[in-house]
C-alpha cells in the first residue's frame, strides 16, 4: 500500500485536531500547519475534504478553527484514507472484486480481496483515539511487535 501524501497530512492534521478538541478548543489551519510543517495551501484541501466527510467541523471568526464532527473514538484511520484518497484497495480504479483474470492467473482476484480485508482489519480498528493515546488493541499490538514490522523489505 502507498501511503499518499494527503492521507499522511491529513492523519497528521486530523489528530492535532482531535487533541485541541479534547481539550475544548479549535484550532486554525495555519497553526496546524505551523506545527506540523505541512504546505497551508496544500492542507487547505485536505482539510475541506475532511470537512466534506463530515469528519470535521470548521467556525469561522475570532474563536474559529477546526473540530472533530464527532467523537475520536468513533473516527477511524480508515474513515480519515477513504475521506481523501477513496477506497482502501483498488485495481486499476475499480473495486477488487470487479478485477477478472484468464488462466493460469484466475485466482489474482482472490488475493486482491485478501489484500483489501487485510487493509480493513488495521485500518477500520484503529480510531484518532487510539492514534492519540498510543493505545491499540492486542491485534494491531501484536502486528506492529512482530520482528519484521519495523524492516521494510526488497
Amino acid at each position: 500500500m502507498k501511503i499518499s501524501a494527503r492521507v499522511d497530512y491529513g492523519l497528521q492534521a486530523i489528530a492535532q485536531i482531535a487533541v485541541s478538541t479534547a481539550a475544548r478548543e479549535r484550532i486554525s489551519a495555519e497553526a496546524i500547519a505551523r506545527r506540523h510543517k505541512i504546505p497551508y495551501k496544500f492542507l487547505e484541501g485536505i482539510l475541506a475534504q475532511l470537512k466534506s466527510a463530515e469528519l470535521l467541523v470548521s467556525h469561522r471568526g475570532n474563536a474559529g478553527g477546526y473540530e472533530l464532527a464527532r467523537n475520536a473514538a468513533d473516527i477511524t484511520v480508515a474513515d480519515v484514507v477513504r475521506a481523501i484518497d477513496g477506497p482502501l484497495a483498488s485495481v486499476r480504479d475499480q473495486a477488487p472484486e470487479a478485477a477478472r483474470y484468464a488462466p493460469p492467473i484466475a485466482n489474482l482476484t482472490k488475493i486482491w480481496i485478501a489484500t483489501r480485508v487485510a487493509l480493513r482489519d488495521v485500518l477500520e480498528e484503529i480510531t484518532l483515539a487510539d492514534l492519540i493515546t498510543d493505545k491499540f488493541s492486542s491485534a494491531i499490538a501484536r502486528r506492529i511487535d512482530r520482528p519484521d514490522a519495523w524492516r521494510r523489505r526488497k
